[in-house]
């Protein structure tokens, strides 16, 4: 089992810290990818609850780190969230993750966010992730520059 705490986005890097409330993340033998997570109130999107995009978010990151832990970058295609229950703010929740399938260049990956202590069922999602190559972000720069006319504001 690979454990570790969570790699940091470039966003997070700043604050030494997974913005979002990732702790800690592995990943088990039985090829599952597993992470804690603790939800701040400051991610309340209703009364005691988390924000639906927080818990979207925490999907994207878990879920898209699957492909890096098998040594391939990859980045989001498609999510789909299915929302079970409010996600209660201020406790330690339960992410998983894993490969559903995989095929020229392409991965399907699903995973659930659970509560910790008693392992009830909050979300699922489900999504798409594409590999990329080394240029995926170059090509992205200069698509950008087409779209300001060649000029950055």
């Amino acid at each position: 089992m690979v454990s570790s705490r969570p790699p940091l986005c470039a966003g997070c890097v700043p604050l030494g810290r997974c913005q979002f409330g990732i702790a800690s993340y592995r990943l088990g033998a039985d090829g599952v990818a597993r992470a804690r997570v603790w939800v701040d109130a400051r991610m309340e999107g209703g009364p005691r609850v988390a924000h639906g995009g927080w818990t979207a978010s925490i999907f994207d990151e878990v879920l898209g780190k699957v492909p890096g832990l098998h040594g391939v970058l990859a980045v989001t295609k498609t999510l789909t969230v299915d929302y079970t229950r409010p996600v209660p703010v201020d406790r330690w929740l339960g992410a998983q993750a894993w490969v559903e399938s995989r095929s020229a260049g392409t991965w399907e990956i699903a995973g659930a966010l659970t509560l910790e202590a008693t392992g009830a069922e909050l979300a699922r999602a489900h999504g798409t992730w594409v590999e990329r190559t080394e240029r995926h972000f170059a090509r992205h720069a200069e698509w950008l520059r087409e779209q300001d006319g060649g000029a950055r504001r």
